[in-house]
């Protein structure tokens, strides 16, 4: 295909794939429905694989184009996860046809996003010794200008803003641990057991990590529907969250998987205290903080626990594929620190709105 031909997508072309695919996600027996009716998805597929060149291919990337494929990738990838909803939501939960058009996608994202780190590089490292370095830094980082905008200057709007993009991963977070943990019991095994119970608040829901986000949603009047705030999400946080369904879905990816999580047990403590300050200065209260203060709390433990009763035993497992760790730690560094400048840019331009606004009126 000549690149150079080909016309730019329209918001149109792309609020119809998006059409298309929740008829498809709802079609009762969509394999049939799709092994009959070929012709009629030709302009769907069409659309996909020029998103996905307008994303990926060597011209200049379109953020639209970025933005559809991850909401794409979202919608299928939840269906793994279960939301105590209508029970046909789930019908096509196993279609091949489905999993065909999500791994078209992920496969040449994954490539896309891989062609940032030296593979080789990783392979000759130190296992042990890259993985005391990286998180020792990353437990307390030099502060970066996107942490300082959250802790010094983001406003009550901002902050609102924030939580409702967060809202996303808030409301259902550890989710993804939860699809690893099956399988034979080890002392690895039963440490991410102990790490998803604690985050799961030990089976009471009032406990529950996501509960205490949703008790920040309800301080600010906000929808506390998971959901509700989709369609302002950065495609930034969505590959983020796209990106952690990749690692666990997979097995193979285990060890990528786990360097992701321990990125994230390490790197929190850090990130969300910046929130919490920034909930200090603008005198909110502490239901309004208390998620941030809870996973400060929590993962500054969790993170020494994912590191040496984890991370640890699994490179005398694994000697061979150890690197991967490191490879899945990079990599979530990469798509974490992303996500954070986009929710960054997404909170100001929320910010500058309302002083529009306000200036009109006046």
């Amino acid at each position: 295909m000549n690149i150079s031909s080909i016309q730019p997508l329209t918001d149109i072309d792309y609020r119809n794939a998006q059409e298309v695919l929740t008829q498809l996600l709802q079609h009762d027996d969509l394999d049939h429905y799709v092994a009959n009716s070929p012709k009629y998805l030709e302009p769907f597929e069409q659309v996909l694989d020029l998103a996905i060149l307008e994303a990926y291919g060597d011209q200049d990337p379109s953020p639209k184009a970025h933005l559809f494929l991850q909401q794409f990738l979202y919608r299928i990838n939840r269906l793994k996860l279960f939301w105590y909803d209508n029970l046909e939501n789930y019908t096509n939960e196993n279609s091949t046809f489905l999993f065909s058009l999500r791994s078209k996608i992920e496969t040449i994202w994954q490539a896309w996003e891989t062609q940032n780190l030296n593979i080789l590089s990783l392979k000759e490292l130190d296992i042990e010794a890259a993985l005391h370095e990286r998180t020792a830094e990353d437990l307390d980082p030099e502060p970066s200008q996107t942490g300082l905008f959250f802790r010094n200057d983001m406003s009550q709007v901002g902050y609102r803003h924030l939580l409702a993009i967060a809202s996303l991963d808030g409301l259902v977070e550890a989710s993804q641990l939860s699809r690893v943990i099956g399988g034979v019991g080890n002392e690895v095994q039963s440490m991410l057991t102990k790490i998803l119970i604690e985050e799961y608040g030990g089976g009471k829901l009032a406990r529950k990590h996501s509960s205490f986000f949703s008790a920040m949603l309800a301080e600010f009047n906000l929808d506390t529907t998971p959901e509700a705030y989709l369609d302002i999400v950065p495609w930034e946080v969505l590959a983020n969250i796209n990106h952690s369904f990749t690692v666990c879905e997979q097995k193979r990816n285990f060890l990528r998987y786990i360097g992701s999580l321990l990125y994230f047990e390490i790197s929190v403590p850090a990130a969300f205290q910046n929130y919490k300050i920034a909930g200090e200065r603008l005198g909110l209260s502490e239901q309004a903080i208390g998620y941030w203060d809870v996973h400060i709390k929590e993962d500054l433990r969790h993170g020494q626990w994912m590191l040496n009763d984890v991370a640890l035993p699994l490179i005398t497992r694994y000697p061979d594929s150890a690197w991967e760790i490191v490879l899945g730690y990079d990599q979530q560094r990469l798509l974490s620190t992303r996500a954070s400048q986009a929710i960054a840019k997404s909170v100001q331009q929320a910010e500058n709105v309302t002083m529009l606004d306000i200036n009109c009126r006046e």
